[in-house]
Order: structure tokens, then sequence, then C-alpha cells
């Protein structure tokens, strides 16, 4: 993990959202009987070689990558849920290049099984019907830990990924998600229990001194646990893991060596959003922290008035860093962010509103802006101006090196 993050996230890469890429959305959904070749043309389009060396010449050290439980293709239930296949040689082309480039990751578990949260296009289907939240599919997300747990520490190309995000965003509402507390530590427990059977060191745990098949160690290691923490849904999840690992491992397009290692890897990072996420008493996620882990907020300015000045007063008088080390959730990056606003910005404010939201986020573990770049496209209209950091640094309201601003004393007028 960088001693400060500075990164972007990869949107609408492997997990298509219509409002940043609307002719390529419009296209897949004209022509369903061919839809993997059509998303595999668009997968080496939007994110390819040419954007990652952009990245690194931006000064860009960590990418958080969204992605949908489908990438994990055994998952899907293809007789009720339609999604493109070939996602994951597309990942590993990309993770290849990025850490060829000196670039981290943080894999996102963007799209949940079942969808998370209504009415959002990141959940990979718009729709308002919530199923996320029920044992299925919690079992389902922690299978899909399991697997790209191993895979971060087994698969040469997962060599830049440190950190693996829960889940992305899930409902602000606590009472509508229950279950969600037991999830959060299932999934840490999923994550230490596959690192321990592949050679890991983790505390508290006894790891086998080598591994002739990785699977297998994992069946093995789930079914010898007496710990507690390993109840039937993580034993369950590391036993379907192992069988995924299996067929993964014998593909052509994404094969890997199972008599692989984790010994002398370091533990990967279990990411969640912070407890201030939600409301209505949420479970707090520090609660289930075993090893590294770090917390995740975004902030979007739809609802603050639409007012500069309002805009820079909320900024600049941030205290979010502060607020949720006092209940244990540190260190905090902010995993998503942009320069959208509620009124019309002139270019000279979008420059202090990008300076004023770096310094505050800088106040934590960093940041990752949404998104790397946006279509151009009459469709897309004018929308990579705020959204898309490659072009905020053309336009330039972001500084060309992430770590420094135009004004440090931007928010002098403000802070209250």
């Amino acid at each position: 993990m960088p001693s400060k993050v500075y990164g972007v996230n990869l949107g609408s890469w492997l997990v298509l959202e219509s409002w940043m890429l609307p002719q390529g959305f419009s296209f897949a959904k004209a022509f369903p009987s061919t839809v993997d070749a059509i998303f595999k043309t668009h997968w080496e389009s939007w994110f390819n070689q040419t954007d990652v060396s952009t990245l690194k010449n931006l000064g860009i050290n960590t990418v958080r990558i969204p992605l949908g439980y489908w990438i994990v293709e055994p998952l899907v239930n293809r007789q009720t849920e339609f999604y493109p296949r070939g996602g994951l040689q597309q990942l590993i082309r990309g993770l290849e290049q990025l850490h060829a480039a000196g670039i981290v990751a943080i894999l996102d578990h963007h799209a949940l099984p079942g969808v998370q949260t209504p009415n959002q296009m990141f959940t990979g289907h718009c729709t308002s019907d919530v199923e996320f939240y029920t044992s299925p599919n919690y079992l389902r997300a922690l299978t899909w830990a399991g697997v790209m747990t191993a895979l971060s520490h087994l698969h040469p190309a997962f060599a830049p990924v440190f950190a693996i995000e829960a889940v992305n965003e899930p409902i602000m509402d606590a009472a509508q998600t229950p279950g969600y507390g037991t999830y959060q530590g299932n999934f840490v427990t999923v994550v230490r229990g596959v690192e321990a059977a592949v050679g890991v060191k983790t505390q508290g745990l006894d790891s086998p001194q080598s591994t002739a098949n990785a699977s297998q160690a994992i069946l093995d290691f789930a079914s010898a646990q007496s710990n507690s923490r390993f109840n039937s849904d993580v034993k369950t999840a590391m036993g379907n893991a192992a069988s995924i690992l299996e067929q993964i491992a014998s593909d052509d397009s994404t094969q890997f060596n199972l008599k692989g290692s984790g010994h002398g890897q370091t533990p990967l990072v279990t990411n969640f959003m912070d407890v201030n996420w939600q409301n209505d008493n949420p479970p707090n996620p520090a609660a289930a922290a075993w090893g590294p882990q770090a917390y995740d907020n975004h902030l979007y300015y739809g609802v603050a008035a639409a007012d500069p000045e309002d805009y820079m007063v909320s900024i600049c008088n941030l205290g979010r860093v502060q607020a949720d080390a006092v209940l244990g959730d540190s260190p905090l990056w902010f995993g998503e962010w942009g320069l959208p606003t509620q009124f019309d910005a002139t270019d000279m404010f979008l420059q202090e509103w990008a300076d004023a939201q770096k310094l505050a986020y800088s106040q934590g573990a960093g940041w990752i802006f949404w998104n790397f770049k946006v279509e151009h496209s009459e469709l897309a209209g004018n929308l990579s101006r705020e959204w898309s950091y490659i072009d905020g640094v053309k336009l330039g309201y972001l500084t060309k090196d992430p770590s420094t601003v135009h004004n440090t004393s931007v928010c002098d007028p403000f802070v209250s």
C-alpha cells in the first residue's frame, strides 16, 4: 500500500456504466447475441496500454478497479442473469500492464450478486429489486472474495493487487441491509483463511509448510478449522472458491500454477465503506478487522446548497477522517470523488474545488478520483469536464503532480 494513495477509478471498464459511455452501452444492448464479442472490443479499447502510460506520466500510483461478481463466471446463474463472459482475461491483461508501470491496484467488488443498492447503474443491473442481503447472495459474494484472494497471491498477473473491497456503496440505511455486519466478519475470515491456506503468514493461524495443490490446500485448511470465525458459510465459500480455482487454473486464457505458494507475501488489505457511510445503527467494519484493514468513503456534493461558497465551507471543514478514526475506521481513503457541482461552475472554481478536495482527502490515506476518463461524444456531452481525471489535468483544474495543489491556502477564507 502506498504511503499516500493518489489514484483513479477504472470505471466503465469491467463494470460498464452507461452514463459515462452511452454509445458503447447502446451498441451492446442492441446486439445481445454477440454481446461477448462486443464487450471484448470495449474492454480492449476503453482501458489499454495507452491509458496506463498516461496514468503513469500523471503520477498516479493506485487504481481502483470496479468489478462485478460475474467476472467469476461460475457464480452466474445463466438462466436468470445475463452478463458478458471473458472479463477475467481482460483483468489479467490490465493488471500485467499496471504492474509493469509500477501502479498498484484495489479490487473493488462494485456490483454484488443480487444487487446491493436500488436503481443504480454501478450494480450491473439497474433495478429496484435488491436481493444481495440474503444468505445465498452473501455466500456467492464470499466465494468471490475467496477466489480473488487466492488469485492475488497465486496468479503472477495479480502482483499489483494490495487490497480487496468487500462492497461498494451498500444501502445507506442499515435497517435495509440485514446480515451485513455478519457478512463483514465472514468476508475478512474468508480472506485470511485462504491466505493462511496458501502459505501467507496470518496471525492466529498455522499455515501448511508446503502446498502441492493450492485448491486442495484451501479445502483441507477450511475443513480443519475449529475457530468460531470459521462458520459454515465461511467454510462453504472457501470450498466453492477452491473448486472454481481449479477451473480458472485449467483454462488456457486464465491459467496459472496451482502448485504456487503465498509464502513470504504480504497479507491483503481488507477494505470496507466506513461505518459513517450508513445510518440507523450500522455495524462497524472495524469490529471485523483481522490483519491490515482500510476504510473507504465517497463524497459527492449533489445534496449541498447550489452555491460555490457553501461547497467550499463544507469541504474545508470536513472532519470525516477524524470522526472515523475515533470509531476505529482508520486508515481512511476517499475512493470516489469528482468535480461535479449543482451549479454552472467556472474554470476558476473547479480549480479551487479540486485543490480543496485534495487537501481534505489527503488528511487521510489519500484519494481516488472518479473517473480516469469519460467518453467524448455528442451523447456524453460535457461530462468529461467534471468527471475525467485525464481531462481535468489537461484543463488545468488538477495539477499534473497529484501530490501538489495550485493553492495550498485555498481553504483559508472558509475555515471556521
